[in-house]
């Protein structure tokens, strides 16, 4: 799981057909983002929830990417702070629910944490398809096709997990891989907030800049 890995994309040398794909890849992470919620919510299935924010980091880099990378600095490092803080809050959730489900005993939904994560692990395979061409790109590029593939990973734990709960009929399977998966969510968010505060900080000893 990458949580976002932190990346955004040059947007401003980019050819058309690139734009389409990181179109692309941006509804189909914005859309998992909002099933693995629900179905997180509905199956009481705690690792879907940490996946899901998983997906929301990266919806937020390729809307940071597509939207505000042509602007100025203050721009683009107040966008990532809000990307951080939202991924930092959700990850808090997380660690809040893995707790309290601890002590309030309850089985998730093995059937739906499944197919979910199946389908998740699905919309993270096409992605990697459409930017596999562009992963000899550069650094930016790169980084984008290794972290969506990364992504995979999250997904077959949450299977795993499923397999687990289904297998023991336990609770537990789900809290361990959600509470490592927010563990990696919060860590990024930290990694983001670090980042983007420091160049804001720089730009308040710079002239301002026009967006």
């Amino acid at each position: 799981m990458s949580a976002g890995c932190g990346h955004h994309v040059d947007t401003s040398n980019v050819t058309k057909s690139l734009k389409r794909v990181l179109w692309a890849v941006l509804v189909i992470n914005a859309s998992m983002f909002v099933v693995e919620i629900s179905a997180g919510v509905y199956a009481g299935s705690v690792s879907l929830l940490a996946d899901a924010v998983d997906f929301l980091g990266d919806s937020a880099s390729y809307a940071i990417s597509l939207f505000v990378l042509s602007k100025s600095l203050r721009w683009r490092s107040g966008a990532a702070l809000l990307k951080g803080l939202s991924m930092g809050a959700f990850g808090l959730w997380i660690l809040g629910t893995v707790i309290y489900n601890a002590i309030n005993t309850g089985t998730p939904v093995a059937s739906v944490m499944g197919s979910v994560g199946l389908m998740a692990m699905l919309a993270n395979l096409v992605a990697a398809f459409l930017l596999y061409q562009y992963r000899d790109g550069d650094a930016n590029m790169r980084s984008v096709w290794l972290c969506t593939r990364n992504d995979v990973l999250g997904n077959i734990a949450v299977v795993i997990a499923a397999s687990g709960v289904f297998a023991t009929g336990s609770q537990w399977p789900d809290l361990a891989v959600a509470l490592i998966l927010a563990s990696l969510a919060l860590h990024a968010s930290v990694q983001v907030l670090k980042q983007a505060l420091g160049e804001l900080k720089s730009t308040n000893t710079e002239s301002p800049q026009t967006s």
